[in-house]
């Protein structure tokens, strides 16, 4: 049995197993991007890890074999379609990524319904000579049904009102995030769950991370379910939702 607004200490797959088809109205998620993964002489090899760069988890690798990464996500998209209509899946294109990430997009082209394009504003500089500079991350939108047509069967922005660019600043951190070098910003959540939810709806995130997508559920009313691996994250991500939940007790 699946509780709701709560984050289940376990692999997602694990969590996923127990779920029932389409019991989600939304998934939003950012999963780890195999940061520390590099090419080196032609070929794949673990990066000497860079904690500026490429430690996204404290205490995570992020190393994965290309095709276990590519493996590993397929399974992990195949069931969040099952469980939810709706996908979005944010993912950076680094080296350890790259292949895996568009293998997938040509693997699940029937469920991808559109891609958009979230601009951070200012860029880290490039780990390495001749490489651009990243700025932006993908947003990779899957629908289980019908995505072969751009239009969202359930949104609530009007036409000509939503872009394919979102130019939202990377997540600030506080004492509950800090450690985790990747941090999901409210306000991506935020217009997310604005233009493709309701009130009372569940929301899904397998890799939960710090929190945030739950807390900004919890902030506009929809309901939450969550995986997290890491124990610490997990502890620290039910620490932060339960600070704001007490808090609004207080204020109400």
């Amino acid at each position: 049995m699946i509780e709701l607004n709560k984050i289940y200490n376990e692999s997602c797959l694990e969590t996923l197993s127990r779920m029932e088809d389409k019991s989600v109205n939304l998934v939003i998620t950012s999963p780890p991007y195999n940061m520390n993964l590099r090419i080196r002489n032609g070929n794949y090899c673990s990066r000497q890890i860079v904690e500026e760069f490429s430690t996204k988890y404290s205490g995570f690798s992020d190393n994965m074999p290309i095709e276990e990464y590519f493996q590993f996500h397929l399974s992990v998209l195949k069931e969040l379609l099952r469980v939810s209509e709706l996908v979005f899946y944010n993912i950076q294109i680094v080296t350890g990524s790259k292949r895996a990430i568009f293998r997938i997009m040509g693997e699940l082209n029937e469920q991808l319904k559109d891609v958009i394009v979230w601009d951070k504003g200012v860029a880290q500089p490039a780990m390495a000579e001749r490489v651009l500079n990243r700025q932006s991350e993908l947003i990779l939108v899957f629908e289980s049904e019908n995505a072969i047509s751009r239009q969202f069967k359930n949104s609530n922005f009007e036409r000509g009102t939503l872009n394919d660019i979102w130019q939202i600043r990377r997540g600030s951190k506080d004492k509950f995030t800090k450690g985790h070098s990747a941090v999901f910003p409210e306000e991506l959540v935020e217009t997310i769950l604005i233009n493709f939810s309701k009130e009372n709806d569940i929301v899904y995130d397998p890799f939960m991370g710090t929190g945030t997508t739950g807390l900004v559920c919890k902030k506009m009313n929809r309901n939450f379910i969550g995986s997290e691996l890491m124990k610490s994250y997990a502890d620290q991500a039910t620490e932060r939702i339960n600070c704001f939940t007490q808090q609004s007790l207080l204020s109400a």
